[in-house]
């Protein structure tokens, strides 16, 4: 006999979620950015805080790293071609683990090039806010590489070294609201 466990689906709430990134420059310093457009839903058993499922989306174009020039450079085909590929996106394909840490397998496509990464996740809490909405928390970090997803525009230095380091460290905060 088996059974079907139900899952509650959660809609991420963009005004309080952050998809950040860091960035080395000039080798000797970091750059952080963020993403201010981003959806997605996360599917979560009941009496579970492990999610089955995370769909997410991203408008490229929404980069901000405080700096409008850098902006629309990293908008431009020499990075993200955001008006050609004008959407990231993350899809899982699995979960391990379990508790208040679990690794979020999924295909992540920038640039119009899918990999696949892992998430290291950590669940945050779960709440009612003052309006009745059931809330859910995460926190997540992955690192790639520029170069797997065809973002390879670079300078070399005088001195040595490249102007933007390949690594990209990928900070993400999420929160989440029941669909009722």
């Amino acid at each position: 006999m088996t059974t079907t466990q139900t899952t509650k689906t959660y809609a991420i709430d963009p005004s309080h979620t952050t998809a950040e990134f860091i960035v080395r420059h000039l080798m000797i310093s970091k750059v952080r950015g963020r993403f201010t457009s981003i959806t997605g839903t996360i599917d979560v058993p009941e009496g579970s805080n492990v999610p089955v499922s995370v769909d997410v989306t991203i408008d490229a174009a929404s980069i901000d790293t405080r700096e409008a020039q850098r902006d629309a450079h990293l908008n431009s085909a020499d990075f993200l071609d955001a008006e050609k590929f004008p959407k990231i996106a993350f899809k899982s394909t699995g979960v391990d683990g379990s508790g208040d840490a679990f690794k979020v397998r999924g295909d992540l496509t920038i640039h119009g090039v899918t990999r696949a990464v892992v998430l290291d996740t950590t669940f945050e809490g779960r709440t009612t806010d003052p309006y009745g909405n059931d809330r859910i928390g995460y926190e997540a970090h992955t690192k790639i590489s520029r170069k797997d997803y065809g973002l390879g525009w670079n300078m070399a230095l005088e001195t040595g070294g490249v102007v933007v380091g390949d690594e990209v460290k990928i900070e993400l905060n999420v929160e989440a609201i029941a669909q009722k």
